[in-house]
């Protein structure tokens, strides 16, 4: 089902040019559709045809510079590339990881690591995963304890991460560390590191998940990993100021998942009410559904305004920290109501697969609470909007 059932579009774009990006992504992703992407998780595979396609049409490396083999469109442009693809029933985290790792090699790598990754990220070719939370630290990223040591020729690695997606496709991780030369025991320094997936004295171990999405949780162990120097990303000891280049990205990222989520529910439940009739109307004249999607558009429309905003801040070098933040929280809250409100339309048959709602549930769920829980949101606009004092 397409967006132009309902006119989610002309609100949120911030260029001329992405009305047609919209429309090129719709005409895409919807050739691919639901069905594709449930067939996909069924299987336990890997949407490699819906991946080559966006990339070949140059969407995986929308945000990347033009000198690198991307589109130099930025953050704006990926927003609507990912909420276009969730939005055709075909929400990939994938894309999300792409939007931590790639600024912040961009932004602080050196020369031969942005030519090493940079083109490769952008042509879709290599994935890279992104390694920072562990069972210990949560959202503390001051205790992190997987900790980088240098050596003589370079870097040993030690520690385990949490909740890492997608490492089983990708070559590479970019692991936050605790810094073994700078650190001490009252503070942690932390450094970024890219360290190859299939490295000697790396584990992995899947985690078993509720999520109906392509892409694997794992566990990952390091064990002595020997690392070559120009593992380093950066200034070593800098990791924290650097990681935040890739972070708030993240959280327009996954707003942007919630919000295409939202717009897919909204359709389906919308079309469902006008076609399904009870004595001799359609549902949807009843204000007790009509009243309820109306207020869901609502709530997502000004999820979507938000999350526009956020990256268009971004994208023009300003402090975006606040409306990210804002936008990620937002799309979690109003994604959740939108997607239970067009199952409750449905009826029973909005818990059946065939109807591709309920099996949606956990995907938008998840950004209640990562890549950054909605307590730490709430904890940031406390301290950094209203100027309270901090809660920890």
């Amino acid at each position: 089902m397409s967006l132009d059932n309902i006119s989610f579009s002309p609100l949120i774009e911030t260029a001329e040019h992405h009305v047609a990006l919209r429309e090129s992504v719709a005409k895409l992703v919807g050739g691919f559709g639901r069905k594709y992407y449930q067939d996909v998780v069924a299987r336990d595979a890997s949407p490699v045809e819906l991946w080559k396609a966006l990339a070949d049409a140059g969407f995986v490396g929308a945000h990347i510079s033009e000198q690198y083999g991307g589109s130099g469109g930025g953050l704006a442009d990926l927003n609507i590339i990912i909420e276009e693809t969730a939005a055709q029933g075909c929400p990939l985290l994938y894309l999300v990881i792409q939007s931590i790792c790639a600024p912040m090699i961009e932004r602080h790598g050196s020369q031969e690591l942005k030519d090493r990754w940079l083109p490769a990220l952008a042509a879709g070719t290599k994935k890279m995963a992104f390694a920072i939370t562990e069972p210990n630290a949560g959202s503390n990223t001051h205790k992190i304890t997987t900790t980088a040591t240098s050596t003589n020729n370079g870097w040993s690695l030690s520690g385990t991460k949490y909740w890492s997606s997608g490492v089983d496709e990708a070559e590479a991780m970019l692991v936050v560390a605790r810094d073994g030369d700078l650190s001490t025991p009252e503070r942690s320094v932390l450094s970024l590191f890219i360290v190859p997936t299939d490295a000697p004295g790396i584990t992995k171990h899947r985690i078993d998940a509720a999520l109906m999405s392509p892409e694997k949780q794992f566990t990952v162990f390091f064990d002595d990993v020997k690392l070559e120097r120009d593992a380093l990303v950066g200034v070593q000891g800098e990791g924290l100021r650097q990681v935040f280049v890739g972070l708030n990205p993240e959280r327009v990222a996954a707003a942007a998942v919630n919000n295409g989520i939202a717009c897919y529910a909204i359709n389906k439940g919308s079309a469902y009410a006008k076609d399904r009739s009870v004595w001799g109307a359609p549902i949807g004249s009843h204000q007790g559904v009509s009243h309820p999607m109306a207020e869901a558009y609502i709530g997502v429309q000004s999820a979507r305004l938000l999350t526009a905003r956020a990256a268009q801040m971004f994208d023009n070098g300003e402090d975006a920290a606040e409306a990210a933040n804002m936008a990620k929280f937002l799309a979690a809250e109003s994604s959740l109501k939108a997607l239970d409100q067009a199952m409750q339309v449905h009826g029973g048959n909005g818990l059946a697969f065939e109807y591709g709602l309920a099996d949606l549930w956990f995907i938008a769920r998840l950004h209640k609470t990562a890549p950054v829980s909605r307590e730490m949101i709430l904890n940031y606009v406390a301290s950094h909007s209203l100027g309270l004092p901090k809660s920890y």
